[in-house]
């Protein structure tokens, strides 16, 4: 019986001991998170919530005023491209400027056959294209243009729109509206135009790296560096290259290490391109290294999604330092690759415990999210 009390004295003095903490943390504003990924979680939330506060409306204004957007449907800068329109059978409905930049565009109803996706764009969703055409048919409205630019054999193409353009076909509609351009540069803003379905990475690389091969095609003398913003970042290049070569490569394990150690080249496109190819061979042979590694640990009893992750953190040559110390600066990418490939082959799988994996978990998702 004292023994019982005894113990139920311990119990009480350890719950008021632990609510005394809590409540302390409380007064300070503290909570006491289970994990250490739950800490991570709440302090995103906390950046992700002040990003947001310091969202502020500019203090100064800028673009046209309302009588500047006018356009008259016969000048000069559009009607080249209104009598395109008609000749392949549209209707040019209304014309205006751009109210920011004060470029020249034309709203048109055309032929569903006049007009088709740019050639690199990502590949076609036709699951999501099924279930725009049954929202769009549940809405009982098309309302959102295509953006329009000059096909190069003629005709119109859509850096913006694929999806709607497909939907419409499933639809069986014979017009559509779009929002046509004179600049044809809007053709390689791919990345900046389509939002109407998100990017994976997969998509992202796919995109640009065929954006680039097309620009080296027309413009063979253009520097790599003339095209940063259409290609977003030079990382995108290089893993393009190597979903070409393998469309199921795990990029999103890679894609911090690449993104930190690549850069855009100032030689031309048809010379940068030949070299990214090699970075994206090896990239292949330190990924089959990987892979050889893994089934190293499953061979030892290690089953998780996060596997390639652990593998490559570890043998990352630019991992962020610890302790809050600045970065050291990149190495270059053929630098930095070698030195991957060194640390790949050299792996000591032996060495790899239950909790570096729960640390990687915590810390990462599967890397097949950035690619599905």
């Amino acid at each position: 019986m004292a023994a019982r009390k005894k113990s139920s004295g311990e119990s009480a003095r350890k719950t008021t001991a632990k609510t005394g903490k809590q409540a302390k943390n409380a007064r300070r504003g503290e909570t006491t998170p289970a994990t250490a990924a739950q800490r991570r979680n709440a302090d995103r939330a906390r950046r992700r919530n002040a990003s947001r506060k310091n969202l502020k409306p500019s203090a100064t204004r800028r673009g046209l005023g309302r009588d500047q957007v006018l356009l008259p449907a016969d000048a000069p800068e559009i009607r080249a491209l209104a009598e395109e329109i008609r000749a392949l059978g549209g209707t040019p409905l209304a014309t205006y400027r751009e109210p920011l930049s004060g470029r020249p565009l034309l709203l048109a109803a055309v032929p569903i056959h006049a007009i088709e996706p740019t050639p690199f764009q990502r590949d076609l969703s036709p699951t999501h294209a099924k279930r725009l055409a049954q929202k769009i048919e549940e809405s009982g409205a098309f309302l959102d243009p295509l953006i329009a630019v000059r096909a190069a054999g003629g005709g119109l193409w859509t850096p913006n729109g694929r999806h709607r353009l497909a939907a419409a076909k499933v639809l069986g509609l014979e017009l559509v509206t779009v929002l046509a351009s004179p600049d044809e540069a809007l053709a390689f803003k791919i990345l900046a135009l389509n939002t109407e379905k998100a990017h994976n990475l997969r998509d992202r690389s796919r995109e640009v790296i065929r954006m680039a091969h097309e620009l080296a095609r027309r413009h063979p003398r253009s520097r790599e560096t003339d095209y940063a913003l259409e290609f977003e970042s030079p990382a995108l290049l290089t893993l393009g290259l190597v979903y070409e070569e393998n469309g199921r490569f795990a990029g999103g394990a890679y894609h911090p290490f690449v993104r930190r150690v690549d850069r855009f080249a100032s030689k031309t496109l048809p010379v940068s391109l030949r070299e990214r190819a090699g970075y994206a061979s090896r990239l292949l042979a330190i990924d089959a290294e990987v892979a050889r590694i893994i089934e190293a640990l499953k061979a030892r009893g290690f089953r998780s999604p996060y596997l390639r992750n652990l593998v490559v953190a570890r043998i990352n040559p630019v991992r962020g330092p610890r302790g809050g110390r600045e970065a050291p600066p990149a190495p270059p990418i053929g630098a930095a690759l070698t030195r991957m490939a060194a640390a790949a082959r050299s792996f000591d799988s032996a060495r790899v415990r239950e909790s570096d994996l729960a640390l990687v978990a915590a810390m990462s998702a599967p890397s097949s999210e950035d690619d599905e």
